[in-house]
């Protein structure tokens, strides 16, 4: 008998395949990004190398702290990753080229090169990197919608593909500041941008994330469309708050930059209430399963912290291994992923070949208990993997009651 692919099923694709349109636009992505920086490995020779050092060497603490975030329900990492480097090579080459053709052919000619430059940087940059960055964001609305359950989602792609613009955006600001006046000029550019505001792009572009996940939530066609574009517009007047505070001097930095960080703020509440939202769908949801031997109340309970998931994560590590621990994990965001489809499906909102993605999911999560303390993950019947409903009396698997590891609900 074949076994489950746990990853596809969890991604929500049928095992084996991939999506080519996925291959392409990450493979581009890439060629983008090796082109940018091979255009300034050839126009600054090795000066660009300490610049590089810096601007990637913050980049997996905050890719990291961002992927903490949204550990409840994590998003496939082949869409992270597209997330990153759309930002990082399609966003930054698009970006080039756009804001230099503005500069060239319409600010500078109209207003001078002093005030042109000024509005280049607070108007034209802001419209050009928005919507060049927000590109692969409508992407994933378009064509990812069901990957997309919530404000955190939203929030945890757009990041990234702010982290990935400002990563090689940094490398060209380090690159001039080390040309003007040596290490000193680059360490000093480097606090700047690396230290006191690394996640600028990241605050930006999270507006069009929280546009798009209100988007992917909605039934409704006007909300669908109007609630991208509000987004979008949030971003372009934070981005333009920003970079024309500039012309304020220390002042108008100050301020916007307080302000930036009320918004910063804000966006973290917003994830923890989203998140309490998935942990309240958990609740609701699952007792419906309980009759199975799928879940107990005392799964419900370990699922509703993320301490409980730690706990159980380790006790299988320790009864099966890396295996055991493996197949935890499985059955943590399988039962996740149940409970949010059955909110879509309430709402109006899911798939319609739902169904087949439900009977994956209680399979993955068949397979995971029967292996948290053997170490393996068995074989289950065709059937299951094809989509069917589980068959009526299957056997009710023993598991360990999570009460004690659990505690109660997220606080």
């Amino acid at each position: 008998m074949p076994a489950l692919d746990a990853q596809a099923i969890l991604d929500g694709r049928r095992p084996g395949r991939h999506s080519v349109g996925l291959a392409v636009t990450m493979a581009f992505s890439v060629v983008c990004l090796l082109g940018g920086l091979g255009f300034d490995l050839f126009n600054s020779g090795t000066d660009v190398v300490p610049a590089l050092l810096l601007a990637f060497a913050p980049v997996p603490l905050l890719v990291n702290g961002v992927l903490w975030l949204d550990r409840l329900e994590p998003e496939p990492a082949r869409l992270l990753w597209l997330a990153f480097l759309w930002g990082a090579g399609v966003a930054v080459a698009l970006s080039s080229v756009l804001n230099t053709l503005g500069l060239v052919l319409y600010t500078l000619p109209t207003f001078g090169a002093e005030r042109g430059y000024y509005i280049s940087a607070a108007v034209g940059a802001p419209l050009v990197e928005e919507t060049t960055k927000g590109l692969v964001l409508i992407g994933f609305l378009w064509f990812r919608r069901r990957e997309i359950d919530g404000i955190t989602d939203g929030i945890s792609y757009a990041a990234l593909v702010g982290l990935g613009f400002a990563c090689v955006e940094n490398v060209q600001y380090y690159v001039q500041g080390y040309l003007d006046a040596g290490a000193s000029r680059l360490l000093e550019v480097f606090f700047l941008r690396g230290v006191v505001t690394p996640l600028l792009h990241p605050l930006f572009t999270s507006m069009l994330g929280i546009g798009v996940a209100v988007a992917a939530m909605s039934r409704r066609r006007l909300t669908r469309v109007a609630a991208p574009l509000a987004g979008w517009l949030g971003a372009v007047v934070l981005h333009g708050v920003w970079n024309g505070s500039t012309g304020f001097g220390s002042t108008g930095i100050s301020i916007a930059y307080g302000f930036l960080l009320l918004v910063l703020i804000v966006l973290l509440a917003l994830m923890w209430l989203d998140r309490r939202r998935m942990i309240g769908t958990i609740a609701r949801y699952l007792p419906a399963y309980t009759g199975t031997g799928l879940v107990t109340e005392g799964d419900i309970a370990m699922l509703s912290t993320m301490g409980g998931r730690r706990r159980a994560r380790r006790w299988a590590d320790r009864a099966g291994g890396r295996q055991g621990r493996a197949a935890m994990t499985d059955y943590q965001l399988a039962a996740t992923e149940l409970a949010l489809l059955h909110w879509r499906v309430e709402h109006g909102i899911a798939a319609p070949d739902w169904p087949l993605r439900r009977d994956g999911l209680l399979a993955l999560m068949h397979v995971a208990r029967v292996a948290f303390g053997r170490g393996a993950r068995p074989s289950v019947p065709p059937e299951w993997i094809a989509g069917s409903a589980p068959p009526s009396g299957f056997v009710r698997e023993e598991a360990p009651t999570w009460l004690p590891y659990g505690g109660g609900r997220e606080g």
